[in-house]
């Protein structure tokens, strides 16, 4: 059937089941949007800010695992937007971003707004494109589409000129293929795998993001408990083990590679699945595993396998299937010594598991006590609570798959908006953005988009005036280098003026509370709970302390 390009697109993600497009308009994108208009199912999220549409829809496809449909305005929007997409790339988030420009028909021109959209996307996409020929609209979508699904999945960008979208365009409407890639090894080298890692001393495992993407957090635990071994996480953003499992040792460095070092350099048998090896910001250069470590890497990611370290073993192969035909073998291979001491490593580990969060007598603590009695068993949360998350995670652990989210990538900003995507994904669900006061001003203005579209999540800010990381990351610098402690940066201090998150909140039109005593603790949290629209804290944790940003406890 002939109709505009403008048209097509739309009937292209009609077919491709996208409820939602997030956007902020331009006068590029003004055919298309216009053509929107005249279609059912597919709902435009309007945001104030190509940031904050990144972060809603990065949280809307973490939340589906399904594409999210990402619209910016030109070269200005997709560098608003630069930020976010490299957390979604860093994320695996599968984002279908696309953006107008002027027409084909201008290239030589050189005229205002003028820019190579495709060079700027590239670095913080799987793939970026551009369609010049109205006949192949559809076909590079769609190409677009399944590249953004196929693992390791991740954004991609697709520019969308005017004078293209403005052509007759006959092309047929199709679903999109999405690739199949449960891929299981051949047996011998899950039987090699076995192998390695049967008869281990002192076995540990690393996971990721893959696991949660392929759904093998049951299996997972099959094999760390047949091994007796520690879990610790990289590159976990989800629920790939429950937080509170007796071998799960919390998460690997983010910043400084030491802190892997002391956590796998003892191991004689390694289990990697899903996620890359380190994933600090300053990760130490030289091999932090013993030269003699038997290390089995599982990923459909080949690229990220001994991408820095090498592996005894690399299977390029589905996390879920592969995991199971292991624990498959390990069963018949493990011998009933090997079965003893993994069954005592694990018993030791959940002897050491705490009673319960070890309470400081802080707001902050009192606080999450009273959420987390107060909560639903489904409570989902996003958690950008950064130097809180410690906390946070002590009474709100991540136990349900789908149901945790963290931040990932090093983009600030996400907590607000991710948490509006998991409620839109799931609107008959409690969903609770935990952010800081410094990242929640990059994206505050995403509760306007909450108000204007009856989006009921809950926001937590975790208040302490500063950017307390950058305080605790320059403590550790002036360790490093034998640098005297003195006091910290001015920059890093967000007390001057005090920002009144209330007030702001309110002049969006969602209802807030300022918790900065003990006894309104309980109120607040029973308020949130209360009803089904947006609600927000601003939860001071600077309490008993001298004013001045820098000296918060938590951020």
């Amino acid at each position: 059937m002939a109709r505009q390009g403008k048209a097509a697109i739309i009937e292209q993600f009609l077919a491709d089941g996208i409820p939602y497009m997030f956007g902020n308009p331009g006068t590029v994108e003004q055919g298309f949007l216009d053509a929107l208009e005249e279609y059912d199912g597919l709902q435009y999220i309007l945001t104030l800010q190509e940031t904050v549409a990144a972060g809603i829809a990065d949280g809307y496809a973490r939340a589906t695992g399904r594409p999210a449909l990402l619209q910016l305005h030109s070269g200005v929007g997709l560098g608003n937007a630069i930020g976010m997409l490299y957390q979604a790339k860093r994320g695996h988030s599968p984002l279908l971003v696309i953006a107008g420009e002027a027409g084909v028909k201008y290239d030589a021109m050189d005229a205002q707004m003028a820019a190579d959209l495709v060079a700027m996307a590239e670095p913080v996409t799987k793939y970026a494109t551009r369609v010049t020929d109205p006949h192949s609209v559809l076909r590079v979508l769609r190409r677009a589409m399944k590249i953004a699904m196929t693992p390791p999945r991740g954004p991609v960008f697709v520019s969308l000129p005017m004078d293209v979208l403005d052509a007759v365009n006959t092309e047929p409407v199709v679903p999109s293929t999405f690739l199949e890639t449960r891929a299981l090894p051949v047996p011998s080298l899950v039987e090699q795998a076995a192998r390695l890692l049967a008869g281990a001393e002192r076995p540990i495992v690393i996971v990721g993001d893959g696991v949660s993407a392929s759904g093998g957090q049951a299996e997972l635990v099959r094999v760390a408990e047949q091994l007796g071994a520690d879990v610790w996480g990289m590159d976990f953003s989800e629920v790939n083990l429950d937080a509170r499992h007796p071998l799960y040792r919390g998460q690997l460095g983010h910043m400084f590679g030491e802190v892997s070092r002391a956590a796998v350099r003892d191991a004689d048998a390694v289990l990697i699945v899903g996620t890359y090896v380190f994933g600090e910001v300053f990760p130490v250069l030289d091999n932090p595993f013993r030269e003699d470590a038997r290390i089995v890497h599982i990923d459909l990611d080949g690229y990220e396998i001994a991408k820095n370290h090498p592996v005894t073993l690399g299977l390029v192969a589905d996390p879920k299937a592969t995991l199971a035909a292991l624990a498959t073998e390990l069963d018949g291979r493990l011998s009933a010594e090997d079965r003893a001491l993994a069954s005592g490593r694990l018993e030791a580990r959940r002897r050491e598991q705490p009673d319960g969060p070890q309470d400081d007598g802080s707001l902050l603590h009192h606080f999450l006590r009273e959420l987390a009695g107060q909560a639903p068993e489904d409570l989902m949360v996003f958690d950008e609570a950064l130097t809180a998350a410690g906390p946070l995670n002590a009474y709100l652990p991540g136990r349900l798959p789908g149901h945790w989210f963290s931040t990932r990538g090093g983009s600030l900003g996400v907590g607000i908006p991710g948490a509006l995507g998991i409620k839109l994904a799931h609107p008959d669900k409690t969903v609770i953005g935990f952010t800081g006061d410094g990242g929640s001003m990059y994206t505050f203005q995403a509760l306007y988009t909450a108000v204007r579209h009856d989006i009921g999540a809950k926001f937590v800010i975790c208040n302490n005036r500063s950017y307390k990381l950058l305080d605790l990351n320059i403590e550790q610098y002036w360790r490093e280098r034998d640098i005297p402690e003195h006091a910290h940066p001015t920059p890093f201090d967000l007390s001057r003026p005090d920002l009144g998150f209330t007030r702001l909140a309110e002049g969006f039109g969602v209802e807030a509370l300022r918790v900065d005593d003990h006894e309104q603790v309980a109120y607040a949290v029973k308020r949130m709970f209360g009803d089904d629209k947006p609600f927000l804290v601003d939860l001071r944790t600077t309490e008993g302390t001298t004013e001045g940003g820098s000296h918060g406890r938590h951020s």
